[in-house]
C-alpha cells in the first residue's frame, strides 16, 4: 500500500492516489467525511475552519460501494480558492502582473518551512514553499487514513485517539471501558480530552496564549486494539513496525516527538520495571501481564493494544510578533499574521490516528495475501486461530 498526495492550501483542490487496497472492501465517502469533519474540530482552530466544509469526492477505485483493487482517487475541493484564483492561478503571467498582484512572499517566518523551501528549490517567492507546506495537506492525508481505518475496522481492528496533554496541562484520566467509549468521551470533549477538570484547563490555556498572541502545543495518544501479534519484522530494519509509526507520527506537520509505550520514562526505570512479563491462557493463548512497550516488541506486534504518542510543538504562525530576515533586502523584520490556529493539539490527534492507521494496514496487506479483501480476512482469522494454537 502506498499513497501520494498533491495539492496547495489555497489551490483550487487537495488530491491523493491510493494504491494497493485490496478488492471488494466496502467502501463509502461516509467512511471519510465523518474523519475529515473530525480534523476540522477542536478548541483553538483559526478561522480557515470556518471557511471549509472538507468533503472527500471519489473518483476512481470504487464502484458500487466497493473497492476495485485498481488505484483510488479522492479529491477535496478548496473553498477558499474562489479568492484566490489570480495569485494561485495556475496559467502563467509576467513579473509586473505578480508585482501588481502584491502577494509576494521575501519575509520567511520562524518555526516554517518557508526558508529553508526556499533554499532547496531556489524560490524567491516563498509562496511556493508555505502553499505546499502547509498542514492543509493533512486534510488528504486523513482522508487515506479513513480508508486504512475502515479496512482495519473490517479486520475487527479498532483504533481511537485522545489528548494526554495541552500546553503542560496533564490528563490524570487514561481509563475507558472500550475503543469505542473512548471515542464517545473524547468526541464530546473540545479537547478530546478523557478528563473534563483538565479538559477545562487546557481550554483556558489555548484562550489565554490567543489572548496573548501566542500558541502552545501537546501531547496526543493513539490506541489500536485487535492487532495480531507478529506483524512487522525483527528481520529487516525497514519493516520494523515500530520505527514506522514513529515515522509516521513525526511526519504531522508540527510533530516533533514520538513514543511507544512508555516511551522516554523506560530511560529512568529498571529492566524489571519496563518489560511485559508472559502469560497463556486456553481461552487468550499467549499475552503480556502489562503492556508497558506499547504492544510491540522486536519491531512486530505482540497482540497487545498498541499505544503510541506524538509531540506537537506550537504552531509557529503567531500574532505576536517574532524576528526574521527579508530574503530580498536581507534587513531584519517583525511581523505578525491575519489568521491562524493558537492550538491544533485535538485536531492532529486525529491525524494521528489517520497515519497511524496506514501504517497498520500497510504492514497487514503487505504481510499478508491481499489481492481481495475477502481472502485477506480469511487469511487473518485462520492466522488468528493459529495463533491462539500455538
Amino acid at each position: 500500500m502506498r499513497y501520494l498526495t498533491a495539492g496547495e492550501s489555497h489551490g483550487p483542490q487537495l488530491t491523493t492516489i491510493i494504491e494497493g487496497m485490496p478488492a471488494g472492501m466496502p467502501l463509502t465517502a461516509e467512511d471519510i467525511n465523518q474523519d475529515l469533519a473530525r480534523r476540522q474540530k477542536g478548541h483553538g482552530r483559526g478561522r480557515r475552519m470556518k471557511i471549509e466544509k472538507d468533503q472527500a469526492k471519489i473518483t476512481a477505485g470504487v464502484r458500487h460501494g466497493k473497492t476495485l483493487g485498481s488505484p483510488i482517487a479522492l479529491v477535496v475541493e478548496n473553498n477558499d480558492w474562489k479568492h484566490w484564483t489570480n495569485i494561485m492561478g495556475i496559467e502563467p503571467i509576467d513579473e509586473q502582473e505578480t508585482e501588481e498582484m502584491g502577494r509576494v512572499v521575501t519575509r520567511p517566518r520562524p518555526g516554517h518551512a518557508d526558508l529553508n523551501g526556499g533554499l532547496k528549490y531556489g524560490h524567491r517567492d516563498l509562496r511556493n514553499v508555505l502553499e505546499r507546506s502547509s498542514a492543509r495537506e493533512t486534510t488528504v492525508r486523513v482522508a487515506a487514513g479513513a480508508l486504512a481505518k475502515t479496512l482495519l475496522s473490517h479486520l475487527g481492528i479498532k483504533i481511537g485517539s485522545h489528548v494526554v496533554k495541552i500546553g503542560g496541562i496533564q490528563s490524570n484520566v487514561n481509563t475507558y471501558e472500550s475503543i469505542e467509549d473512548l471515542q464517545r468521551i473524547t468526541e464530546e470533549s473540545p479537547v478530546r480530552c478523557l478528563d473534563p477538570e483538565a479538559g477545562q484547563k487546557m481550554m483556558d490555556a489555548i484562550d489565554q496564549a490567543k489572548a496573548a498572541g501566542d500558541s502552545i502545543g501537546g501531547v496526543v495518544e493513539v490506541i489500536v486494539e485487535g492487532m495480531p501479534a507478529g506483524v512487522g519484522s525483527y528481520v529487516h530494519y525497514d519493516r520494523k513496525l515500530d520505527s514506522k509509526l514513529a515515522g509516521a507520527i513525526l511526519s504531522i506537520n508540527a510533530f516533533k516527538g514520538a513514543e511507544i509505550g512508555i516511551g522516554f520514562e523506560a530511560a529512568d526505570r529498571f529492566g524489571s520495571e519496563v518489560h511485559d512479563e508472559i502469560a497463556w491462557s486456553e481461552e487468550k493463548g499467549f499475552y503480556r501481564l502489562t503492556n508497558r512497550l506499547g504492544g510491540v516488541e522486536g519491531g512486530m506486534s505482540t497482540g497487545m493494544p498498541i499505544v503510541v504518542r506524538g509531540v506537537m510543538k506550537p504552531i509557529p504562525t503567531l500574532y505576536k510578533p517574532l524576528r526574521s530576515v527579508d530574503i530580498n533586502t536581507k534587513e531584519e523584520f517583525t511581523a505578525s499574521v491575519e489568521r491562524s490556529d493558537s492550538c491544533a493539539v485535538p485536531a492532529a490527534a486525529v491525524v494521528a490516528e489517520a497515519v497511524v492507521a496506514w501504517e497498520l494496514a500497510a504492514a497487514i496487506v503487505e504481510q499478508f495475501p491481499s489481492d481481495t479483501f475477502t481472502g485477506l480476512a480469511e487469511y487473518l482469522e485462520t492466522y488468528r486461530k493459529q495463533q491462539k494454537e500455538y
